[in-house]
């Protein structure tokens, strides 16, 4: 075996005999450019600006959409603006997912910015909002203000390392609650915080976030939205280094072989159906603990106060060593979720306001970090 050095691939029993062929195939298969991004944040740029611009484009955000778009204004400025082709008027109808990605934006820029000495002033919508469809007026205006006072947040330092581990999670390990009380200290913007890793919260939270999942797949057009989105191969996620990646030599080999694409992924009698949904399923069933942040409002400025904790709850289980996956599906506004919605307010928030994010928390191996557009294809 070692010598003829063969290559299974999972799906199908499909197999690859070769020598150097299949291990060639096996090492090439990472998209090297839709990656660059992670390696050159804080290295490519000397401007203060571009510098903490290389880090803000890492920022989580609703199905890696990236949707941000930013005008370098002036000696000091930035506005940043949404790019109105990358919502997701299926799932997140309100923009309401979109603006938290936006401030998750905000925040990791910010923190970047402080890290070489520059404090940031910020003005959100500074042309007025709307609550119903966010459009092409700015976002926020930013200036960039030298400040020798100002000290690095400790969180920054874990801006490379953050990724979101959509694997299934040790079942044997469970989250300290000395890890849960730092998740919940993280915030700096009014929010509560909440978490839970008590047996029967968690199989409750288990319960209703796989029947929220199953009706986002089970909807024809909240899937196919997803679908839609898929970057199957290396190919794909070079060219559109967005969207819900599957990249390496599995996916490229089913790609090749026409046996996993985006219509066998949207029919739903075939295999490849099946056993996606299997695979997402195993990850909601496998949290070992959850946190959820809500804010007492519902607005602009709140959806952004709430993206800007939610990237230091990001940063700081990174800190704490501790996966993390967003499980937005039981709070997004598309009809068909009405009922998990409201369950998942009556369980996370009882005394009112709005929980804008959730996610499960566990121990997988490291994943590779999703891929990104580079700086330049994001200032206008």
């Amino acid at each position: 075996m070692k010598r003829r050095q063969f290559v299974m691939m999972a799906s199908g029993g499909v197999l690859l005999a070769a020598t150097g062929a299949a291990t060639a195939f096996v090492t090439t298969r990472t998209p090297q450019a839709a990656l660059q991004p992670w390696r050159d944040a804080g290295s490519l740029y000397e401007e203060p600006r571009r510098r903490a611009l290389s880090y803000a484009i890492l920022a989580p955000n609703p199905h890696n959409r990236q949707p941000w778009l930013v005008d370098l204004a002036g000696d000091d400025q930035v506005v940043l603006y949404v790019d109105t082709k990358r919502v997701l008027p299926h799932t997140d109808p309100f923009n309401r997912q979109i603006t938290i990605g936006l401030g998750c934006f905000l925040e990791l820029m910010s923190m970047a910015a402080a890290s070489d000495g520059y404090r940031v002033q910020t003005e959100l919508f500074p042309e007025g909002e709307d609550s119903g469809r966010l459009d092409t007026r700015p976002v926020a205006r930013i200036r960039f203000i030298a400040d020798a006072a100002i000290e690095p947040d400790p969180l920054f330092a874990h801006a490379l390392e953050r990724r979101s581990l959509k694997e299934p999670y040790d079942l044997a390990r469970p989250v300290p609650d000395a890890v849960l009380a730092s998740l919940k200290g993280a915030g700096q913007y009014g929010n509560t915080i909440n978490v839970a890793g008590e047996p029967d919260h968690v199989a409750a939270l288990r319960d209703l976030t796989h029947r929220a999942l199953d009706i986002e797949i089970s909807t024809p057009h909240t899937y196919k939205e997803s679908v839609d989105l898929f970057r199957i191969g290396k190919a794909e996620i070079e060219a559109d280094p967005d969207g819900i990646d599957f990249g390496g030599p599995l996916f490229d080999t089913l790609a090749l072989l026409g046996q996993f694409t985006r219509e066998t992924a949207l029919d739903t009698g075939s295999i490849v159906y099946a056993q996606g949904r299997d695979v997402v399923m195993a990850n909601v069933d496998t949290a070992m603990a959850h946190v959820w942040l809500v804010s007492s409002g519902n607005n602009r400025a709140d959806q952004i106060a709430a993206g800007r904790d939610w990237l230091r709850i990001n940063l700081a289980a990174t800190a704490a060593g501790v996966g993390l996956q967003p499980l937005s599906q039981a709070l997004q506004e598309f009809p068909e979720m009405a009922g998990c919605h409201a369950e998942a307010h009556q369980k996370l928030a009882p005394d009112g306001g709005t929980v804008q994010m959730l996610a499960r928390l566990g121990y997988a191996a490291p994943v590779a970090p999703s891929p990104r557009w580079p700086l330049t294809a994001k200032l206008i």
